[in-house]
């Protein structure tokens, strides 16, 4: 019987993360889970005199195994870095055998909503202080967001469709959402997808922090990221990547690999209306998750938990309230939703791809993560936000949020693979 765009299905057979909070995905889970915190006083460089002082930073991570040679790693941005070792270990999770897969048909999809900013802030120094011919023929390459995916498809020979998304903080649901699309209209057979983010520099700090869009809980960075809770001030920063393999099912129950989910749906809207802010009637979000919903010929009475958005600022966190009730009615008040954003901090480009990971482990393992630091109730926030521990409910069905600057909003429809 001849494939089409409607019957082939998509799941997801391998997750790789670098966070804060762990750089295997096992290791990263289990803190999830416990409720730890990854955010902490920033070290990278002299914050003294920044509003915001605290951030999920990476301090622990070899990602030299990742890279063919030590050398190709100094060639390379630190997202790009995050981004290739999440990718790296997406792969080795999957259990897919290169040698024995059709790499015309492996893509790659790996966004960043910021790109290489500490190359370009160092390489603008050494070009004021010693000028232009100092500057590194590198710089190009290392600061553009594209080069992440690109090195991606270098290192493993995956000459399938390869691009890389940008839409700030939905830039690797997106990326996931596209390459969902690209396997429905037989493209390619597996993709790797996701998103990559190091913005934890002097002008990534100091440019949020001019937003007042950041915390300044600087003497308590543990519980300074508090979605939904009434005193949150801000988001917090983190860094990090995660990368997903996706693939056509026929493809991956050929091989014999393990599913962790199926991906069954995608929304993709704009809210046009503000650069920054969201649409406080939570419309574009809205319209978001119903297209993920009807993509994937769900009903929103199946879905059991949203993984929010949710990244602890004073507005975002109410027009996403607002949204899921337009969205869900009356099983608004029935369903699980948590951020865990206030344990990994705001990946940005990354956020979605993250998430993605986490909502793949609460399918597989019957646990739905908390939200963290949950204190004090907002009356305008008032769903079920599963505080402070996580959960053991089996779900059939998640939504995964994430809504980026200039509007963008990206939904993914996760559900349980039932053969």
């Amino acid at each position: 019987m001849e494939t089409t765009l409607d019957s082939r299905r998509v799941v997801v057979t391998g997750l790789g993360v670098a966070s804060s909070l762990g750089t295997t995905i096992d290791g990263f889970w289990n803190r999830i889970v416990e409720g730890e915190c990854g955010i902490g006083d920033i070290t990278a460089f002299d914050v003294s005199q920044y509003a915001c002082r605290i951030a999920a930073q990476i301090n622990d991570i070899d990602v030299k195994p990742a890279f063919p040679n030590p050398k190709e790693v100094r060639r390379t941005d630190r997202y790009a870095q995050f981004g290739i070792f999440a990718g790296y270990q997406a792969l080795v999770d999957s259990g897919i055998e290169l040698e024995k897969t059709d790499l015309d048909e492996f893509g790659v999809f790996v966004g960043s909503g910021i790109g290489g900013l500490q190359t370009i802030e160092k390489q603008h120094e050494i070009l004021l202080e010693k000028g232009p011919g100092r500057v590194s023929p590198f710089l190009i390459p290392m600061q553009i967001l594209n080069m992440a995916s690109g090195l991606l498809s270098m290192y493993h020979g995956l000459r399938g469709p390869n691009l890389a998304t940008c839409s700030a903080c939905a830039t690797s649901g997106h990326s996931i959402g596209e390459a969902w699309r690209t396997i429905k209209m037989g493209d390619a057979k597996v993709m790797m997808a996701g998103g990559a983010e190091a913005a934890i520099t002097p002008v990534g700090i100091g440019g949020f922090s001019a937003m007042k869009a950041m915390s300044t809980r600087n003497d308590d960075p543990q519980h300074s990221s508090r979605p939904f809770d009434s005193e949150r001030d801000g988001f917090v920063m983190g860094e990090g990547a995660a990368v997903v393999i996706i693939e056509e099912l026929e493809h991956a129950k050929a091989r014999g690999a393990r599913i962790y989910c199926e991906l069954s749906g995608y929304g993709n809207t704009a809210d046009a209306h503000h650069m920054t802010a969201p649409d406080p009637n939570g419309a574009g979000a809205g319209r978001c998750m119903k297209m993920a919903l009807r993509s994937g010929r769900t009903s929103p009475e199946t879905v059991g938990y949203v993984n929010a958005h949710g990244t602890s600022t004073p507005q975002g966190d109410i027009c996403e309230t607002v949204a899921v009730k337009s969205v869900f009615g009356e099983h608004a008040r029935k369903l699980a939703m948590s951020s865990t954003k206030g344990a990994t901090g705001h990946m940005l480009g990354a956020a979605g791809s993250i998430e993605m990971a986490i909502c793949a482990k609460a399918i597989e393992t019957g646990v739905l993560p908390p939200t963290i630091n949950y204190e004090h109730p907002d009356p305008a926030c008032d769903l079920d936000y599963v505080p402070n521990e996580s959960r053991e409910t089996q779900v059939d069905a998640v939504i995964s949020n994430s809504f980026g600057f200039g509007g963008h909003n990206a939904s993914l429809l996760v559900t349980r693979f039932k053969g």
